[in-house]
């Protein structure tokens, strides 16, 4: 056994370990189980959030797209950065209503806010559709990465399923308390490794930064700036505005935020989470660094760059190091995924179809829908998952259509109720899906549309429609509800007379 996996292993245990000691003196029950009781202080919310960020997709995604795609790949750090800007007045009004209502979440906080049990069965269904393809790329990732850093010791099949396992184990135990233990060495361990490898490489390679892209210019001119069409301006602007629109309503960033024991500890992460995203640039000069160094890769093997290039540059005992980085990359934000998914089925369907169950029970059925999804998403992970790679891809379309049921949660209005929420989700998700399946774009239907609109994201322009038919709907059926009410009441009057 080489010293790269022994290292990968030890990270694995020290995971497991951390995972299943962090319900040590609790009482578990569903509300500790899914938002930790609502306790978490400013440090935890903060290696939770940053978990969200530094997925595998990020390690490997960040430095892939530079990689392949050069100057597109700075969306990330800026719709992110946005997202926080954004959470520090929307997010405490979230927090607020669920605290006042024992909200645990985010289905019961639709489900609440516009008084609709049926809402809060779409928001668990349409969050679990968006959750399971990331949960499939986290445990892809992890076997990339622990098959590549453990120079094919162990095949990604194995190292996936190790994977799984070991955030099956910890989840069903402690719930949000483990993935919380966990990521405290997560966030050390990748700050170290990103800041090293994006600092050494660019020095390395080409005695500094600016070198680097001076030498990148020099070759492949055209990834340092946006395209004329395509992944251009246009869509730059609209993927990041949609992405940051979409960041905490995924169902696991609205889990994190309903944990927090106070608004104070949201705003102060909205204000200091900005600087911690800026470390994203270091996985972009290791994917630009690449380019030069590890010419050739195609396609998604683009994604391979940080790996290959890491391999290439150092001994196997930092590539162990570097392997359980992403190691752990894989396990935090899976398991934060894994659990919010469980609890939101579990609270906006099984609470529908049991209101009289006992928190017992539905800890209970949390838990199971927590070993029904890793089967799910692990069954997909080993078959390819075509088709979940393309809701992979739509999957903050997907979400962000709930852009509009939350923002006009926060206001008493007529041009907002169940029905037209409902609707505008439909909507939004049909639009996503319809272009995710079949590729169309507007100049499809109309050919002389400038580029820069058909360049716009796909997401955003189901979004535009998801607030037109929400308003319409809504404004419609409070005329035909108060139209009934009248009616009912000038019958009542007839009768009384």
């Amino acid at each position: 056994m080489n010293s790269a996996l022994l290292i990968i292993f030890f990270f694995a245990a020290l995971a497991l370990f951390l995972g299943i000691r962090a319900t040590k003196g609790k009482e578990m029950n569903v509300n500790e189980f899914a938002v930790g009781n609502k306790s978490f202080g400013t440090l935890f919310i903060f290696l939770l959030i940053a978990g969200e960020v530094y997925t595998t997709f990020t390690f490997l995604g960040g430095s892939g797209w530079a990689y392949s795609r050069g100057a597109a790949a700075y969306y990330v750090p800026a719709y992110i950065c946005l997202a926080y800007v954004l959470s520090y007045w929307m997010i405490p009004k979230v927090w607020r209503f669920a605290k006042d209502h024992q909200i645990i979440s985010q289905p019961g906080y639709f489900s609440a806010k516009y008084r609709s049990p049926i809402l809060g069965v779409v928001v668990s269904l349409l969050g679990t559709i968006a959750l399971i393809p990331y949960i499939v790329i986290q445990l892809k990732g992890l076997g990339i990465i622990v098959g590549e850093a453990s120079y094919g010791a162990i095949s990604p099949i194995v190292a996936s399923a190790i994977g799984a396992a070991i955030i099956t184990i910890y989840v069903t135990v402690s719930g949000i308390h483990g993935s919380a233990w966990t990521a405290v060495i997560k966030d050390i361990l990748i700050l170290v490794v990103i800041v090293f490898l994006g600092l050494y490489i660019p020095f390395h390679y080409f005695g500094g930064i600016q070198p680097m892209f001076e030498a990148v210019q020099a070759v492949k001119p055209e990834s340092l700036t946006l395209p004329s069409e395509g992944y251009s301006v246009a869509w730059f602007i609209s993927t990041i505005i949609l992405n940051a629109l979409g960041f905490y309503l995924l169902p696991q960033s609205f889990s994190i935020i309903l944990s927090a024991d106070g608004e104070k500890v949201l705003k102060k992460n909205a204000i200091t989470l900005p600087l911690y995203t800026l470390l994203l640039l270091f996985v972009f000069f290791i994917g630009f660094a690449a380019i030069i160094q590890v010419p050739g890769l195609q396609g998604a093997d683009g994604d391979l760059s940080l790996l290959r290039l890491t391999m290439q540059t150092f001994d196997p005992w930092i590539v162990g190091i570097v392997g359980a980085a992403g190691l752990l990359t894989a396990l935090v934000p899976a398991s934060v995924m894994l659990m919010s998914a469980s609890v939101g089925l579990m609270t906006g369907i099984y609470r529908l179809m049991r209101p009289n169950a006992t928190d017992r029970q539905q800890l209970t059925v949390s838990k199971l829908l927590v070993f029904v999804i890793i089967i799910i998403a692990f069954i997909f992970t080993i078959s390819g998952g075509e088709a979940l790679a393309i809701l992979n891809i739509m999957s903050y379309s997907l979400i962000t259509q709930l852009v509009p049921a939350l923002l006009f949660s926060f206001i008493n209005t007529r041009f907002m109720n169940k029905y037209g929420a409902m609707a505008g989700i439909v909507a939004g998700v049909s639009i996503v899906l319809y272009n995710a399946v079949t590729g169309m774009k507007l100049a499809d239907f109309f050919p002389s549309i400038p580029t820069y609109i058909n360049d716009l994201n796909t997401g955003m322009i189901a979004l535009a429609v998801n607030f037109l038919i929400a308003i319409i709907v809504s404004l419609t059926t409070n005329r035909l509800i108060a139209k009934s009410r009248n009616e009912l009441l000038e019958a009542q009057e007839i009768v009384k007379s």
